[in-house]
């Protein structure tokens, strides 16, 4: 590869795609972005970790050549005014196929409203994963923060972050008004007389089947990695309000769950019906029916017919494949109210283990989940598509802090344990797990933890030593 202003490693390989899956050297080469802000102190700490989990955990066998490249604040300086993403930094990233970033900073001016969003459009990464789960001794404002340990699937092409909107006052986005008010509603026949208030801004929410069911299917795989009851996707969606785009979102999933992965998943209502006749195998199919709905003897004959039609064709289909508790051990896929899931996952963490949500639904409840196990700066991020990966920093720039060696780096160095599970690298990436559980435990952390913890801790440990830290909580003897 031809830079105009980088210099690639001399030694390593390209981490190449196949089907949508890495495959990986011995030795790639990673693209790294320090970040903005405090990206200064959070990268070397970061580096510093991964490069220590990876040479006691494979003696040399394996390493990774860190290919510094440009974005953000970064880039302008070196590239010029506005160059926030040049184009070196977009072929290193296309070449060697995953990459680490620290956080950025939102540009003013440009014409890019968010680096993060832009890199995911780019290239096209369409899982955002989010890992939520607790070290013990974080500080956490909830009794019980162990009991949560979900993984937040949010899709990241679609939805109102692709960006299609009309300020009020736009021309264009009248005249689309317009449109919209004289032409579109009354031609749907279903909306009455629903018209869009004058002055209004707008904004488009798409939803398609292509990008739901990538996405989803990404969950499912993910979920056939776990074991026992953590085997378990929940389609989180407002499909209660918004029919065609949420609903669809809802109903898409359980399409590709029920096909494409049917001898491996089941659905919860499906569980109910098996889980009825394994209780009692003469149950008849309108006494099933009554127990999967409670409200059954107010419903209409009609819609009772309905679901007895229901319990036959799962009885039918599924009986003897997942009947007499084969289920159990299979991926249960059900799905919740957006809203719901914001008490749920406070009130009944343990009831879920991956949360498959849209764009916006997601980022809320990531960050909610985040606050239960200690916050952004211990939540790791990635954005994975079918040619490219990019882990991340979820949190901010805080240039305040910038350059004073105190913030806590555990977002990009969880972000770095979620890259080398990536790259199939287990056994550093147990390392760098066991190193944050026992600094944790052993109160070695920086100023934002130290000062929640109780007894508070006095003397919090700087950005870097917190790193040195983790490197001394490895295991002597590995993973």
């Amino acid at each position: 590869m031809a830079y105009d202003q980088l210099i690639a490693p001399t030694r390593g390989e390209a981490i190449r795609f196949e089907d949508g899956r890495p495959i990986v050297p011995d030795h790639p080469i990673i693209p790294f972005i320090r970040g903005d802000g405090t990206g200064v102190d959070i990268w070397p700490a970061t580096r510093l970790v991964l490069d220590a989990a990876v040479k006691q955990a494979y003696a040399g066998r394996r390493s990774i050549e860190w290919f510094k490249v440009y974005a953000g604040d970064e880039a302008c300086e070196r590239y010029g005014l506005y160059q926030y993403l040049p184009e070196d930094t977009l072929a290193a990233i296309r070449h060697h196929g995953v990459a680490i970033k620290g956080p950025l900073t939102t540009p003013v001016g440009g014409g890019i409203r968010s680096l993060n969003v832009a890199l995911r459009q780019i290239f096209d990464l369409y899982c955002c994963v989010r890992p939520c789960r607790y070290y013990f001794g974080t500080p956490s404002p909830h009794k019980h923060p162990e009991d949560l340990d979900v993984v937040v699937y949010r899709e990241n092409t679609e939805d109102i972050y692709l960006g299609v909107e009309w300020a009020a006052d736009d021309p264009t986005g009248r005249a689309l008004l317009d449109y919209l008010n004289d032409t579109v509603i009354p031609a749907n026949g279903k909306l009455g007389g629903k018209r869009i208030r004058p002055g209004s801004a707008l904004g488009i929410k798409p939803v398609s089947e292509v990008g739901t069911k990538r996405h989803v299917r990404r969950a499912i795989e993910h979920a056939l990695r776990l074991q026992g009851n953590k085997r378990h996707v929940t389609l989180v969606h407002k499909g209660n309000i918004m029919k065609f785009t949420e609903g669809a979102f809802r109903d898409w999933g359980y399409e590709l769950a029920t096909s494409e992965f049917r001898d491996v998943c089941i659905t919860e209502r499906e569980s109910w019906v098996l889980e009825n006749l394994e209780r009692n195998p003469q149950l008849s199919s309108e006494d099933n029916a009554r127990r999967i709905d409670p409200g059954y003897d107010s419903l209409t004959a009609k819609r009772q017919q309905t679901i007895i039609a229901e319990v036959e064709r799962v009885t039918a289909a599924i009986g003897s494949s997942h009947g007499n508790g084969q289920w159990r051990s299979m991926v249960l896929v059900d799905d919740r109210i957006a809203d719901s899931i914001f008490q749920q996952i406070q009130t009944r963490p343990a009831d879920y283990s991956i949360l498959v949500t849209l764009n916006l639904n997601g980022d809320y409840i990531s960050d909610a989940a985040a606050a239960m196990v200690g916050g952004l700066g211990m939540a790791p991020g990635a954005n994975i598509g079918d040619q490219a990966a990019i882990f991340e920093a979820t949190h901010g720039t805080a240039p305040k802090h910038a350059g004073l060696d105190r913030i806590n780096p555990g977002s990009v160095i969880l972000s770095g344990m979620m890259m080398l599970e990536f790259l199939g690298w287990f056994e550093a990436a147990q390392l760098i797990s066991q190193g944050i559980s026992g600094a944790i435990a052993n109160h070695q952390v920086t100023y934002d933890l130290a000062r929640l913890m109780e007894p508070p801790v006095d003397v919090p440990l700087k950005c870097s030593e917190f790193a040195q830290a983790i490197v001394r909580n490895f295991p002597a003897t590995g993973p």
